[in-house]
Formats: structure tokens, C-alpha cells, sequence
């Protein structure tokens, strides 16, 4: 098995989308206020040129399969961005391509200045919340920012 793990190219966004918005049918997880109905979940790339942004995806033998990245989502507390798209497609769980995707991601933010990234998710996410646990994450009572996510009922935190 050969990992590839690089910066979105436009050429992802659509196989991307699909990835993403099958993660909720996997896990039924409601879609109103998330990522399943945001239109920027159609043009990643796009929405990725942003300064102190990175959207990592991950290549398994040329297939991409996940992503993962940091974005500076308005309202966040000064030097702190969010840990955002964490997606991977079913066909690649369990091979810790998860990892590999929040580590690259962890380490961008840290280069880039960041002192903290927060994460909103939701429950049913269980598999990435138990990442987000042993990466070092903690729980917040309130959200944070405008990430104009208003379905999340789950929030974390991690300095750096």
C-alpha cells in the first residue's frame, strides 16, 4: 500500500465532495447546519488559497481516499485556527490514514504560527473523536468562532 499525502489540487474537488458527503451516510449523521450543505464543500481548492490554510488529501496506490486540513475560520481566538474537512472515504478506515492526515495537518498549523486549533464535529463521528482524544484535544462547553457550522454540537481544543 502506497500513501501519498499532498495539498488539494482543483482536480480533487468533486471526487472530493463526494468523500466527504458520504461520510455522513455512513455514519447517519444529520445534515442540516454542517459541511453535507455548505457550498464550499464543492470547491475545496478554491476555498483552500486562503492565507494560513492547508487542505491535506491522502493517496492510497493513486486513489484518493480522505483529507484533512486548517483554515483560519473567522472569529477564533488570535493565533488559533480550526482542524477542518477530516473525511475518509470507508473503503480506507482503520489504516491510519486518519493520522497521518491530522499529524501533516498539526504540523502545518505549527509552522504557520498557530498556537491552538479547535475542532467542531459531532458525535456520531466517534472514530475521528477518538483521534482528536489521543491527539491531545480537549472538550469545550460553547463553540468558538464562525465557522457557520451551527449542526456541530461537539467542540475541542488543543494547544500547541
Amino acid at each position: 500500500m502506497e500513501i501519498n499525502i499532498r495539498k488539494i489540487q482543483k482536480s480533487d474537488n468533486t471526487l472530493l465532495a463526494e468523500i466527504i458527503r458520504s461520510c455522513f451516510h455512513d455514519f447517519n449523521v444529520p445534515t442540516p447546519g454542517t459541511v453535507y450543505e455548505d457550498p464550499t464543500t464543492d470547491h475545496l481548492s478554491e476555498l483552500f488559497n486562503e492565507e494560513n490554510s492547508a487542505l491535506f488529501v491522502a493517496e492510497v496506490d493513486g486513489e484518493l481516499c480522505g483529507c484533512c486540513g486548517i483554515f483560519p475560520t473567522e472569529g477564533l481566538p488570535e493565533k488559533c485556527g480550526e482542524l477542518v474537512k477530516f473525511y475518509i472515504h470507508k473503503d480506507f478506515r482503520g489504516k491510519g490514514l486518519g493520522k497521518k492526515l491530522m499529524e501533516e495537518s498539526i504540523e502545518f498549523a505549527k509552522n504557520a504560527g498557530y498556537q491552538s486549533i479547535y475542532i467542531e464535529s459531532l458525535p456520531e463521528f466517534s472514530t475521528a473523536v477518538s483521534i482528536y482524544e489521543k491527539q491531545g484535544f480537549s472538550y469545550l462547553e460553547k463553540p468558538l468562532g464562525n465557522s457557520g457550522h451551527s449542526g456541530c454540537n461537539l467542540w475541542m481544543i488543543k494547544h500547541l
